[in-house]
């Protein structure tokens, strides 16, 4: 997902309902969750997106 960062990807996961979880997989520390919803519309609200890119900034700063 380049619209929360560099290396930023999604897992799409339906199962009658629609959630999804945006991580980030760094080899020398592990996968870092930075969100998990679940989607209601076709687009990806930007209250998730936000909170997504708040959470990769939090990380990257240590």
């Amino acid at each position: 997902m380049p619209s929360v960062g560099a290396g930023v990807r999604e897992i799409r996961i339906k199962v009658g309902l629609q959630f999804r979880v945006i991580y980030i997989a760094r080899l020398s520390d592990g996968i870092h969750v930075l969100h998990a919803f679940q989607k209601k519309t076709q687009k990806t609200a930007k209250r998730d997106i936000d909170l997504a890119k708040k959470r990769l900034q939090r990380l990257a700063r240590g």
